[in-house]
């Protein structure tokens, strides 16, 4: 997965400010979820969510 510099520069940003994101793998895919200070069964379920491009993606 290639991200551009300005998406991985307000990876970076969110990051400092205590902030995880996690990305869909899938190319061109623009699902991105920002977190912070949620549970850790939280965490998992956004996790899952973000990497299953199934879940959010189109359906054909």
């Amino acid at each position: 997965m290639s991200q551009s510099l300005p998406d991985r520069l307000a990876d970076a940003a969110a990051l400092l400010l205590g902030r995880r994101t996690v990305r869909c793998p899938h190319p061109g895919c623009p699902v991105r979820i920002r977190h912070r200070g949620i549970t850790t069964e939280e965490a998992k379920r956004l996790t899952t969510l973000a990497t299953d491009h199934t879940r959010h993606g189109p359906k054909h």
